[in-house]
Formats: C-alpha cells, sequence, structure tokens
C-alpha cells in the first residue's frame, strides 16, 4: 500500500475510533430479528395511571397548536451549518413553556433540561430531534398547506421532530407530570449529510457518558424503530493533471480517465460484499470536473458513500475503495506520454460510527411496548441518525417516529401529512417517563 493510502486510511478510520466504534434517515434496510423479550410492565402500567391519561388528551387537544408550532418553525431556514437562527427560536419556546435551564452549547445544540425529583442521584435521560435540513442557504422554506397536508423543504425532516419536543415538554408541564430522572431535551445541529453528527459528537466529547439513555425523534413509520446503526465512511476524490488542449497535447494524464477507472473497479470489487449478510451499500453522489469539450482536464472529482451496519463489512468496502483509487492512479500514469504524472487526493468528508443495539435493553422493551400499545407491532430497523453515536458506545438508545406521514424527504416538494401524528408523541412519551420514572402523585 502506498504511503497516500496509508494516510488516507488512517485519516478516516481515525474519524471512526474518535466515536468509539449515519440525514438523513437511511432507507430501511432488512428488519433487525429478533425473539420477543419479556416486557417489564411499566408500560402497561404508564397506560392506567391517571396523569398520563390526561396528558394524551392534552396531545390530542394540542394538534392545531402543534401545526402552527410546524409552519412557523419550518419557515425559519436551517441550512446544513447554519441551524441558528431556528436554534435560538427553539431555545425561547423551551423558556416559554417553562424550562428554567436552557443554554445552547459552542456548536449550536439548544438544550433544555427538566430536571427530576432525585436531585444530585438524577440520571439524564436525552430526547433529541435535530434542527438543521439538507436544504442551502437561499432555499425557499415557505410552507403550502391542502387541508391536512403541509409542503416545504425540510418540513418533515426534521421540523416535525422538533414539534414533537415542544409537546413533550408542553404535556408534562400542562399535567402536572414528575419524573425521578432528568430529562434532556436537545434541538441538534449537523445530523443532515457533512454535518456527520457533529451535534451530538459534541455532546459526547467531553463526557464519555453524558446520557443513561438516548430517545432520538426522526423518522415517518410511527412502527418503526431503530436499533441499530448503520456507520458510514465518506471521501471526496481529487484526481489531478496537467491539463491542456484536447488534441495538442494528447498523451498527457486525462484526470476523467482515471475516476472512471476508480468508479468501475471499486464496483467490481465492492459488488460482491453487498450481495448477502449485513446489508451493505456504496453510492457516487457527486462528480465533477473538466472546463470544456475540447480541453483535458486538470482536476476530475468524486464524492463516495459507504454505509454498513457492520464494522466488517464497513472496513471491506473501505479497503476495496482505497485499493481501486490506487489502481486507477497507477494505471492512468502507465498511460502517460508527456508531462507531469497524475495524483491524487483523499478528502475524508465524513465518518459515522456503526453499531448494534442492545435488543434487551429495558429502553427497546419500553420502545416496543409504547408501539403496541398504539395497537402496532414495532418493526426493527437500522438507520443512520443521531442515535449512531451513543449506540457505537454501548449507550441504550432507540430512534423513534416523529408521527404523520412524511413523503419525498430532502426533496423540494417534501411533504407531511397529518394523519394520527399525535400517537407518535404519546409513544415518545410513554418511552421518556418509562426511562426517567414516573413520580407517584400525592
Amino acid at each position: 500500500m502506498s504511503a497516500r493510502m496509508i494516510t488516507a486510511s488512517l485519516a478516516a478510520l481515525t474519524l471512526l475510533g474518535g466515536c468509539a466504534s449515519t440525514g438523513w434517515m437511511t432507507p430501511p434496510a432488512a428488519p433487525v430479528e429478533m425473539a420477543a423479550p419479556a416486557d417489564d410492565g411499566i408500560v402497561a402500567g404508564l397506560m392506567t395511571d391517571n396523569r398520563v391519561q390526561t396528558a394524551f388528551a392534552e396531545i390530542e387537544a394540542m394538534r392545531t397548536l402543534n401545526n402552527e408550532r410546524l409552519v412557523e418553525l419550518t419557515q425559519i431556514p436551517a441550512p446544513p451549518f447554519a441551524e441558528q437562527a431556528r436554534g435560538a427560536e427553539m431555545a425561547a419556546r423551551m423558556r416559554a413553556l417553562g424550562l428554567a435551564d436552557v443554554t445552547i452549547d459552542a456548536v449550536g445544540n439548544v438544550i433544555g433540561r427538566r430536571p427530576g425529583t432525585a436531585g444530585s442521584e438524577a440520571r439524564s435521560i436525552a430526547i433529541v430531534a435535530h434542527l438543521d435540513t439538507v436544504f442551502p442557504e437561499g432555499t425557499d422554506v415557505t410552507v403550502h398547506r391542502e387541508g391536512d397536508l403541509f409542503t416545504a423543504p425540510g418540513i418533515g425532516d426534521n421540523s416535525r421532530g422538533l414539534v414533537v419536543l415542544l409537546s413533550l415538554i408542553d404535556t408534562m408541564q400542562r399535567a402536572g407530570i414528575e419524573t425521578r430522572d432528568d430529562l434532556v431535551f436537545i434541538a441538534s445541529v449537523g445530523e443532515e449529510g457533512l454535518g456527520d453528527l457533529r451535534g451530538v459528537r459534541h455532546l459526547y466529547e467531553n463526557d464519555a457518558s453524558p446520557f443513561a439513555s438516548f430517545i432520538a425523534i426522526d423518522g415517518g413509520d410511527a412502527a418503526r424503530l431503530v436499533v441499530t446503526a448503520v456507520g458510514s465512511i465518506r471521501y471526496r476524490v481529487t484526481f489531478r493533471g496537467p491539463g491542456g488542449h484536447s488534441y495538442g497535447h494528447f498523451g498527457r494524464v486525462q484526470p476523467h480517465q482515471a475516476l472512471a477507472e476508480a468508479i468501475l473497479r471499486f464496483t467490481e470489487a465492492a459488488t460482491p460484499l453487498t450481495l448477502d449478510g449485513t446489508k451493505a451499500t456504496f453510492s457516487f453522489g457527486r462528480v465533477g470536473g473538466g472546463t470544456s469539450v475540447n480541453s483535458i482536464p486538470f482536476e476530475s472529482w468524486m464524492e463516495v458513500d459507504m454505509r454498513s451496519a457492520n464494522p466488517q463489512k464497513l472496513d471491506a468496502l473501505h479497503q476495496a475503495f482505497l485499493g481501486s483509487v490506487d489502481a486507477a492512479l497507477e494505471a492512468a500514469n502507465a498511460r502517460r506520454r508527456q508531462g507531469d504524472a497524475l495524483t491524487v487526493d483523499l478528502d475524508p468528508v465524513g465518518s459515522r460510527p456503526p453499531g448494534e443495539g442492545d435488543l434487551n435493553a429495558p429502553i427497546v422493551l419500553h420502545a416496543m411496548a409504547a408501539i403496541r400499545a398504539m395497537g402496532q407491532e414495532p418493526e426493527l430497523t437500522a438507520s443512520s441518525t443521531d442515535a449512531n453515536i451513543p449506540i457505537s458506545r454501548g449507550v441504550p438508545s432507540v430512534t423513534m417516529s416523529r408521527g404523520g406521514i412524511s413523503r419525498n424527504a430532502h426533496a423540494p416538494n417534501e411533504s407531511w401529512l397529518d394523519e394520527n401524528a399525535h400517537e407518535a408523541i404519546q409513544m415518545a412519551l410513554l418511552v421518556a417517563l418509562a426511562e426517567a420514572g414516573l413520580v407517584s402523585g400525592e
């Protein structure tokens, strides 16, 4: 392996190591298979509590208010790395709902703590929804409504998740619900794309175990429960040469040829890794370069995404990728007749740690019981969300639905349908109370 390859490999693996091991929510992988473990009965007990039933009624009565919140938050732009305005609004709303301890940290996460009754003995239970969208600055985020259908970029992913956070705080305040442990409501930054989970990463930088358990709100299907973290490695690859005239300098290295060869070699090497076992994928998301039809380009670039929940498969994809780039570079330079040699830069642009959650952890059992309490059967699956970071560190974690029906995520015509949307908030409330402990009424 060349020095260039070793450097690139170590750079990407350092990113993985920093997380002790994923936008946007990836499309569903094969369901996670598990035997049905025994429920501890906590959720069933909560369902019979009068305060919980009062809270459920409050959530249903909050429908119009929540749709107003949805429109107002969606129309505050939150492009990648520029979530400040929406974050400031979330902080103000948390304070207005009665949370006294609300802060915005160094990277922009909005953190609102609802203290439990256990004081210094209280654990911290995180409930997280991300602020950012995939849409660039300048995108028109005006919401269009037709009945119960709302259309706008980012309205489902993840403005609706933020509404769930506010609804939980509001409901618990109205119903006078107290918990033993602290509930920490977090509107995180940098979940999407090249944000690379930077908000949740930051939460773990100065504290290896800030939370006893972690609930992410990100996903449409109410029955879908993410318990496994799909990891990813992402690169920007740039082949560079001297360029020149297509006729007069023929024989110089061709960056586009090298890029095409790297794509072909990697496709051939990686495809067998995707055919069986734990799902593994790869994609060439963007390509570019060149100046004109009659020029030899001076550079050719692409962005590559590799994913799997299995660390060994992800590493195998990574090594196949590095080998393919190296072989393409060598072949291109072997064809050179004149001019300087071709070079390649490998820049890691993202690395999300994979991990398999404990399917018998109380939080998983509580979430499954909550879904069943709404008359549905849980669908355990793998995805890439803010929960990747805690899952990779062994922290009991799940990602739950934001409710309603989301369509066309990450597209300008993204939409969200208000259909039984209250059920997701009720499910999240049950899991939060099961994890934090509902304090007995007087």
